[in-house]
């Protein structure tokens, strides 16, 4: 396990759209049953409301790490959970003239069964974020703002 590939196709459809997928993710569907239309966002010239941005792809990368870390670890810590939620708010800004992301703030929701793994449940979510491979490829600041709550 040294080494993984993983292809993303992307075709310019019109304007500032284009339609994303994978051909590893498609085996069985056609190309459009796994597609993700992608544009300039609204706050940039000709950009386009309500379709995914690279601005929000990038943040969901970065909190769909979080839930799969957080489910592997957890999982070996045998920690009892019913819901497991993430906002995540990625901060885009200029700096020195150029537009960067320069924040993505995760506020993950989980609740737990019992109070007494509360405080386990809280390092369960900071040892997944410290252990997130996205987080970790990227020049990004990463907050969390835990909410752990009991049934």
């Amino acid at each position: 396990m040294d080494k993984h590939e993983y292809k993303v196709n992307l075709k310019w459809v019109e304007e500032r759209k284009g339609i994303l997928s994978s051909p590893e993710l498609s085996a069985g569907k056609s190309a459009t049953d796994n597609s993700i239309e992608v544009a300039t966002p609204p706050e940039f010239p000709k950009g386009m409301p309500h379709i995914w941005s690279p601005e929000h792809l990038f943040t969901a990368s970065v909190s769909g790490c979080l839930l799969t870390t957080f489910l592997a670890i957890a999982e070996n810590s045998k920690l009892e959970f019913t819901s497991f939620e993430c906002e995540a708010i990625g901060v885009m800004e200029k700096v020195e003239k150029r537009f960067l992301m320069t924040e993505i703030i995760l506020k993950p929701k989980l609740i737990i069964m019992h109070e007494k793994d509360r405080d386990r449940a809280e390092r369960v979510l900071l040892k997944s974020e410290e252990a997130c491979l996205i987080s970790n490829s990227i020049n990004t600041k990463v907050s969390m703002e835990i909410t752990v709550a009991v049934v």
